[in-house]
Order: structure tokens, then sequence, then C-alpha cells
């Protein structure tokens, strides 16, 4: 069997939680949500959602060099987390913790795609906190309600349910590899990074989906940790050009990257990945196109807890996404053995 515990990450976050008093109000359990959803004894028709998320790794190890898409980013990754519990936002509070010697032009720039971001899904930043530190991090606390009879989570797919996502993948991880490989700046643009989160459509899935996940982890490894929670496999169609988006696609075949490669990095976007059972795909489909609601089909849902790669040579492949999710944790910080590990996984697997 595939566990949660198999993965570093889920055990990190376990190690944490271990200590604290689980409130009798909340309504999922670790790891079954991307936000947090609780009661409140004065509603009694929507789950109060919570969510927070920091925007620092990425600062430190250099993915991001433009202020604009740091606090781009530091908007989104939390909204993207009220997406995909379907929820109507209410808003958001920041905390921005940066170096006392940055001048008023870089500080301007993260609040500039910290508002961009905003008046892109329309919501506002309603307060927050502002301190001086050695590094920038960049903190976004989301909330919002949750209708209580449309409850989406990260559980309750079931076999034979099909698989979709809202859009093309990739950006973060073209971006990291060029990042990482000291690639030109001009073969993935940092301006090509702007993933969007998708509210509107997960307000619309609720209504829908049997379970709903974000990718900001990157492809392969929202689908490998919803198979651990569901217990229940994915078979994926790979077909490159369809999955990835299309200036993806075409920085594969400018560099010469193995289009999987942009599935199974940790640096994703802020899609939604989606189960719709087969009792309500039919309503499902004809729902999305009297809306003109853009999704791409990658699949189904399979009995055997594996993840199933139909490649385009026609082979077909299981594969193991956990040493892949675990490797930032076992290289310990060492990026070109990172990048070497990725490959030699590539090469087990027979994926070119």
């Amino acid at each position: 069997m595939n566990h949660l515990e198999d993965i570093l990450e889920n055990v990190l976050i376990n190690s944490w939680a271990k200590y604290f008093l689980r409130s009798p109000h909340q309504v999922n359990k670790s790891h079954e949500t991307d936000a947090e959803l609780i009661e409140s004894p004065s509603d009694n028709k929507n789950f109060l959602a919570i969510t927070i998320d920091t925007v620092a790794e990425e600062i430190t190890e250099g993915l991001y060099k433009d202020p604009y898409t740091m606090g781009w980013v530091a908007v989104m990754v939390s909204l993207s987390d009220l997406a995909a519990v379907g929820a109507d936002p209410l808003g958001l509070v920041i905390s921005i913790c940066i170096e006392s010697g940055r001048n008023k032009e870089f500080t301007s720039k993260i609040a500039q795609g910290m508002e961009d971001a905003c008046r892109n899904t329309n919501v506002f930043i309603l307060g927050g906190d502002t301190n001086f530190t050695s590094t920038i991090a960049l903190t976004g606390c989301a909330f919002g309600l949750v209708p209580r009879d449309k409850l989406l989570t990260r559980k309750g797919c079931e076999p034979g349910d099909s698989l979709f996502i809202t859009g093309g993948v990739g950006i973060g991880n073209a971006l990291g590899l060029v990042r990482l490989a000291n690639m030109p700046d001009d073969y993935f643009p940092e301006i090509s990074y702007r993933p969007i989160a998708r509210l509107k459509q997960g307000q619309f899935l609720r209504n829908y989906a049997s379970c709903c996940m974000d990718t900001s982890d990157g492809l392969l490894a929202t689908l490998d940790q919803l198979m651990r929670i569901n217990q229940a496999g994915f078979v994926i169609d790979c077909n490159w050009e369809k999955i990835l988006a299309q200036k993806v696609f075409q920085f594969c075949n400018l560099t010469k990257t193995p289009p999987w490669l942009m599935t199974a990095g940790p640096h994703g976007e802020f899609e939604l990945l989606f189960t719709v059972s087969i009792e309500k795909e039919s309503e499902f489909i004809r729902a999305i196109q009297s809306i003109d609601m853009k999704i791409i089909k990658l699949g189904s849902v399979q009995d055997n807890p594996v993840i199933t790669l139909n490649l385009p040579s026609g082979r077909k492949t299981d594969i193991d996404i956990a040493p892949l999710r675990n490797l930032l944790y076992t290289v310990e910080g060492d990026m070109q053995r990172y990048l070497h590990e990725f490959k030699t996984f590539g090469e087990k697997w027979g994926l070119h």
C-alpha cells in the first residue's frame, strides 16, 4: 500500500501537528483539504475556510528575482487553497518580512504584485504586519466561506471517475529548471510565471467534483498525494502537448527538455486537479460547455493505488513518485545532485 507517511513532507507536518489539540469545530482531518474547514456556531449554512502560506524558499533559492513575482505569488498561493475547496473568498491578511536595506522601488513592486493579484481575482487585502528581517518572507492568510452542502475536499474519488485539470501545467517547473540549470533567462522569462488562483472554477466544481487539489507542488506530486489519501490510483494519457501549457511545450522543444519533467518538479502552478463521478460526468460536461469553462481531461481513477502513464509511444508504465517528492529532503540542498537524480528517475522509468 502507498501510505501518506512514505512522503517526508507529510511526516514533517505530522511531527508538528501531534503537539496541537485539534479543534472540535474542525471538519477536515490532516492532509484532507487544501484549506482548513471550520464550523461556525453562528452560521449553519457555511463552513469557514482558512489557509496560510509563506513565500520564502523560492526567494532565497533564487527562483524569484523580480519583487513583483514575489508579491503576486504570495497572494495567489493562499487564494489557490481557497479555490481547491470551492470557497467564496472574504479576503486575506499579509505578513511582510524584509531586509531593512531594501529600497522603496523594490518594496513598491512587491506591493504592486500583491495588489494586481488581488484585482485579478477580485479579492482584497484587509490588513497585516510588517517586520525587518535578514531574509524576505511574504505570508498570506486567506479566508472564505464554503456551503456546508457542497463540501469539496481531497478525499472522495472512486475507481471509474474521470480525471480533469483546469489548464495546462508546467510553468513553475520551467522557471525552476531555468534557474537551477543556469539557463539563459530568456529561455523562460520570469514574467511568464504568473499563475492564477482558479477561484471561479473551484466555486463551479463544488457542484460536481468528487475530490479536488491544486497543483502548487506540481502535477505528479498532486496525483501522488490524492492517490495516498484515497487509496486509489490514476491512469494518465500522456499527450504532452495537451497537458503542458503552450509556452511550456515550446520551452521543451527549444531546450530539448523531456516534457514529463515539467510535470514532475515540485514548483507548480495553481491549476485545480479534480475528479468527476460517472453519474455526474454527462451533466458536468454540458454545464462547462454552457459557460465556456476550459478543462483538460487527463485520464481516470483506477482501483490499483498506483500512477499509470500511457506514454505517447504506446507503452504503459507504473511510476513511483515518492523518491521525487522526498528528493528535496534527501539531497540536503545540493541542487546539482537534485537535477542529476531527476534525470536518473526518468531513465529508470523510460521517460524521454
